[in-house]
């Protein structure tokens, strides 16, 4: 692997821990989200984490902005996130748990 391959699989599988760990904070906190690549795609076009959350709550979860305050959840998320990203990192896991499929699971679809 060239050197450039391996900047390209660093990044890649930080970002790939990075996406787990929101999953994780989503299931966490009892949210059906989940972001595939493509989605976690998209909110990284924001520069900051609020703000990608909220991008992400304002075009797909729109229900959500009229239930609770914003803030209140996104702080949530990103405090659960940061605990979920530390363990991952901590433990050198990733991927245990397919999120998508747990959550379509549990709603029986």
């Amino acid at each position: 692997m060239s050197n450039l391959q391996a900047i390209h699989h660093a990044a890649d599988t930080a970002a790939d821990v990075h996406r787990d760990a929101y999953n994780a904070a989503f299931y966490e906190l009892g949210l059906k989200w989940h972001w595939d690549e493509a989605v976690y795609e998209n909110v990284l076009a924001e520069s900051q984490e609020r703000e990608r959350i909220l991008a992400y709550m304002t075009m797909h979860q729109t229900h959500l902005l009229k239930a609770y305050d914003p803030d209140f959840l996104i702080a949530a998320i990103q405090t659960t996130k940061a605990r979920c990203y530390d363990t991952l990192v901590q433990t050198g896991t990733r991927r245990t748990t397919n999120w998508a499929e747990f959550h379509q699971a549990q709603i029986g679809s």
